[in-house]
């Protein structure tokens, strides 16, 4: 674990995940609410060199110990992008987007050292999680009054965060996979897996047996291929 410090505020850098303790509980309820957050990486000069924002797209946050906020990441490489900057940073600064208040702000002065440290004792980057990643490549058909032809393909060795494809009436968009999409709340009967599209779509792919569904939108579309 890294850990840091200032006068009101703390944060810990874990294995697979970030614990923030803002000043005061109202703020941790604030960042609840809207499931987003900033995170500003400065400079010398007080610049922001790399910033990541945080949200329900990428990220899932809940409260911890009846105070602080973990911040679980979807994609591993989210969370190797933070330790990689939070090494080279100066100051850390946790924000609320599309505003100027600022939440707190971290000296990191010795992170390079600490992050080395968290590396020494976490797996091996790229596999943070647990997840056992399955392909869950299918066509569905359907949707009532709706009706299209989806397909999603979950990529065997993804690039970039971007690890599956949703393909919509032959239109195709990058996604990314979320298999705890729904946080600390008991999933739906036979989730598989949430697709979160570039596009802010979003797919949930269900399954029992040799039955296959998903929804999109509104609508339901089964397995036709």
């Amino acid at each position: 674990m890294a850990y840091y410090q200032n006068d009101i505020a703390s944060i810990e850098l874990q294995c697979d995940r970030i614990r923030f303790a803002p000043p005061n509980f109202e703020i941790s309820q604030r960042i609840l609410e809207t499931q987003e957050m900033s995170l500003s990486f400065l400079n010398e000069a007080g610049q922001a060199a790399a910033v990541f924002q945080l949200g329900p797209v990428n990220s899932s946050i809940r409260m911890a110990d009846n105070f602080p906020v973990e911040i679980e990441f979807v994609a591993n490489e989210d969370l190797a992008f933070v330790w990689e900057q939070t090494a080279q940073g100066q100051k850390l600064e946790f924000s609320e987007i599309g505003s100027d208040i600022s939440f707190a702000t971290f000296d990191l002065s010795g992170s390079a050292r600490a992050i080395k440290s968290l590396s020494a004792v976490c797996p091996a980057q790229g596999t943070f999680t647990n997840v056992t990643r399955t392909k869950e490549d299918a066509t569905y058909c359907g949707g009532d009054g709706v009706k299209r032809e989806i397909s999603v393909e979950i990529l065997d060795q993804p690039v970039t965060e971007w690890d599956a494809l949703i393909t919509v009436n032959g239109a195709t968009t990058r996604a990314m996979t979320a298999y705890s999409y729904f946080g600390n709340a008991k999933p739906p009967a036979d989730f598989i897996v949430a697709l979160l599209g570039e596009d802010r779509s979003e797919v949930l792919v269900f399954g029992n047996g040799s039955k296959g569904w998903l929804e999109y939108g509104d609508y339901r579309y089964d397995e036709c291929q």
